[in-house]
């Protein structure tokens, strides 16, 4: 497992180099990324290689990547299903099937919001972060997804993860979406 911030973004890069050319070729020059931790830094540390493998993802499909510039829209929808797969089994590896399923259904309800323009991703993330794999997301979750209502998640993040650190984390995300 990477000690070191530094060490999480070699291994997302050099990881999925190894699995693919086209990753190989995406991926930024070293000097040219931006290795600044959104969400892990509100989770437990065994999780953040997998949460930044994961967001990493989720910013090709919807953001501002960190390391990687695909040359297309199509290459960018690939690379990012393959680290959101490969983030949930790095989750797996260190965690438990609670924090698979909480990042699963993660994955699922931000492709949700995203197609219906529902705002909410960042709340959602943040509370993710601060809580997973303690089964303590599906009542604010349900709040998000019936009643278009992040509220609940903020407080969630809040409580569990400090006010300061959650505001960081919210504000780097804003700064990634399109």
């Amino acid at each position: 497992m990477p000690t070191s911030t530094a060490d999480i973004w070699d291994t997302i890069g050099s990881e999925a180099g190894a699995e693919s050319r086209l990753w190989t070729n995406a991926l930024r020059e070293p000097e040219e990324q931006e290795r600044v931790p959104v969400f892990s830094v509100l989770a437990e540390s065994r999780y953040a290689l997998g949460i930044e493998t994961i967001y990493e993802g989720y910013l090709l499909h919807y953001g501002r990547p960190r390391l990687f510039t695909p040359e297309d829209d199509d290459t960018a929808l690939l690379l990012g299903d393959y680290l959101y797969a490969h983030g949930l089994v790095r989750i797996e590896r260190v965690g438990s099937v609670e924090a698979v399923d909480d990042l699963a259904e993660l994955i699922a309800l931000c492709a949700y919001l995203q197609a219906e323009q529902i705002p909410g991703d960042g709340p959602l993330w943040a509370a993710t972060a601060a809580v997973l794999g303690r089964n303590a997301l599906d009542e604010k979750r349900s709040s998000l997804r019936l009643d278009n209502d992040p509220g609940p998640l903020e407080r969630l993040a809040r409580e569990s993860a400090g006010d300061h650190e959650v505001s960081r984390s919210l504000d780097a995300h804003r700064t990634r979406l399109r």
